[in-house]
């Protein structure tokens, strides 16, 4: 688990210590995760989002009065100033400041992980209740995970890994004791949490992974990983506001 960025000057890459040719950089108001190879990905980016092929994955910082009139367009726009090619992006928006990015990373027999979380809780919120709703709203994210696994997977496992990390991500709020401030209740997540899976589909391992829940070796560890990040980065952002 490490904090890169966190006494980190913009500019600075950290290299993945179990996936070779995977970075992760720091710029002035984004986080870009690049592979060495395409990925297969799924995720609910709201640039880029869905199932397809990503080549890279950028975390934009923006403010908390940022206007919301057309994310996509402004995303666009931001990979056009920093020569980001469009196709193969899958584009996110936090209001949370990028130096508290959380890394966790493992490398197992038939695969490896990588997890980058930025995670703050001040929308906090509990599915499964009733609470104030639009038919229609979106924010910039507030927990934003960056999911990488070098692997071969099959498309319901992908979906499985990714609930694996929301049951993680879930666990590492009611173990922070961060609560839904309509009503008081434990926290679930954010409004407006985004997930973005990619996945190598390397011929050279030798196992398909038709599982990734928690009684797997993979899905234990996307679900370790996934808790050690936002958990970790939800402290060094509470720590931070506290300053």
């Amino acid at each position: 688990m490490t904090k890169p960025f966190l006494e980190a000057e913009p500019g600075t890459v950290y290299e993945s210590q179990v996936w070779p040719g995977l970075s992760l950089g720091y710029g002035e108001r984004h986080l870009l995760l690049e592979s060495p190879a395409e990925l297969d990905g799924l995720s609910s980016a709201v640039y880029g989002g869905g199932h397809g092929m990503l080549r890279r994955m950028v975390n934009i910082y923006v403010d908390r009065n940022y206007r919301c009139d057309d994310p996509q367009r402004d995303i666009a726009g931001l990979l056009r100033e920093w020569g980001h090619p469009a196709e193969g992006t899958a584009g996110l928006l936090t209001a949370v400041p990028l130096r508290y990015a959380a890394v966790a990373e493992e490398r197992g027999e038939d695969f490896a992980v990588f997890c980058c979380a930025t995670a703050g809780a001040s929308n906090a919120a509990r599915a499964g209740v009733r609470r104030t709703t639009f038919p229609a709203s979106w924010t910039p994210g507030t927990i934003n995970l960056l999911l990488a696994v070098d692997g071969r997977l099959t498309p319901a496992a992908m979906v499985n890994a990714v609930m694996t990390a929301t049951e993680a991500k879930t666990a590492a709020l009611g173990d922070l004791g961060v609560r839904d401030a309509e009503n008081g209740l434990s926290a679930t997540g954010t409004t407006t949490d985004a997930v973005v899976l990619g996945v190598s589909q390397r011929a050279d391992w030798p196992l398909l992974h038709a599982y990734a829940g928690t009684a797997t070796d993979l899905g234990g560890t996307v679900g370790r990983l996934a808790y050690a990040a936002v958990s970790e980065s939800l402290r060094a952002a509470s720590a931070g506001v506290r300053r």
